[in-house]
């Protein structure tokens, strides 16, 4: 199953799904994980969504454009996400994870493996068996 990071540096969780410039994108399976590729946006802020915010269907546009170059991905993990980017996501069977702070992708990618490989809750089962 794909796992995208919202990242400013590679190897931490640390932006908004918006402002992302880049995703780390991983594969992650009750066996381990695998780093598969960054997903590049733009360089630094995506400011082609922060500069539209008020433009209606072209920032609309816009996000859904972000939200399926990752619809391979069954998780989003970020510091922040709007209602209806998160319910975009949703609608795709992608699932919005918030990080309260900075949290090392290592240190994600441990906690939910050791998930996959216990009892998962209900919606990552169903993430697990949609690949």
């Amino acid at each position: 199953m794909k796992i995208a990071f919202a990242t400013t540096d590679e190897k931490n969780i640390n932006d908004h799904f918006g402002r992302a410039g880049m995703f780390a994108v991983y594969d992650i399976s009750k066996d381990g994980s695998r780093f598969v590729e960054i997903r590049k946006f733009a360089d630094g802020e995506d400011t082609s969504i922060t500069s539209t915010r008020e433009q209606g269907q072209v920032h609309e546009d816009l996000v859904q454009a972000k939200v399926d170059r990752l619809s391979d991905c069954r998780i989003v993990y970020l510091t922040e996400i709007g209602g209806p980017a998160a319910a975009r996501l949703v609608k795709k069977g992608m699932m919005p994870l918030k990080v309260k702070e900075v949290t090392a992708i290592d240190d994600a990618l441990a906690q939910l493996k050791a998930t996959i490989s216990g009892s998962p809750p209900p919606w990552l089962r169903k993430a697990m068996n949609t690949e």
